[in-house]
């Protein structure tokens, strides 16, 4: 049987609707990313918990994994809101870590496990990492949420309406960006050299 990758990818993408900014913080230094993988992962309202899927070319998976420790941010799509909420977007899902801070361009508080919370964030959950699942070229964090907020009763800001609000400079540089990322997934996937 021959898979048809479009209904595939189609079906998928259609469970990711939300823009999730991660971040965490690992010997001192704090980082994050966006993710459209992450969700919970409980069913005991009395002891949530959230998992993210975190590719490994990504910096901040690797401060995940070694911390134990990572902050799960929705964003806003209110009026007064979205602007900060596509600042997030634009600044965790523009470059990487590696070339420098990005934490620090954002309005933060630091959590319960020491990891950033951003304020112009719609809300989060803050969690320890009680479980993970490598999967070849990401690994699947699952963790206890520790703390949580709510900033906004706004409606949060689904990823179509966010990537319609992005400049097209920006996205042509997150997709220049985005190669290297998707080649090493591959090579993971694949059983080449990474």
């Amino acid at each position: 049987m021959t898979v048809d990758i479009n209904a595939a990818n189609k079906t998928l993408a259609g469970l990711r609707p939300f823009p999730v900014a991660i971040t965490t913080v690992d010997g001192g230094f704090a980082n994050g990313l966006m993710s459209l993988s992450a969700g919970s992962a409980s069913i005991i309202p009395e002891a949530p918990r959230a998992m993210c899927g975190l590719t490994k070319y990504n910096m901040t998976h690797d401060m995940v994994l070694n911390s134990g420790v990572f902050v799960m941010h929705m964003l806003s799509a209110g009026d007064d809101e979205v602007d900060a909420s596509m600042e997030i977007l634009m600044t965790l899902g523009g470059s990487s870590g590696r070339d420098g801070d990005k934490i620090g361009k954002l309005r933060t508080k630091t959590g319960e496990t020491g990891a950033p919370i951003l304020l112009d964030a719609h809300s989060y959950v803050e969690c320890r990492v009680v479980g993970s699942l490598d999967v070849q070229e990401s690994t699947i964090f699952v963790g206890d949420v520790v703390a949580s907020e709510v900033f906004s009763q706004a409606q949060r800001i689904k990823i179509g309406e966010a990537w319609g609000k992005l400049p097209e400079d920006w996205i042509k540089q997150y997709d220049a960006n985005h190669v290297p990322q998707l080649q090493s997934a591959k090579d993971h996937r694949f059983g080449q050299k990474v």
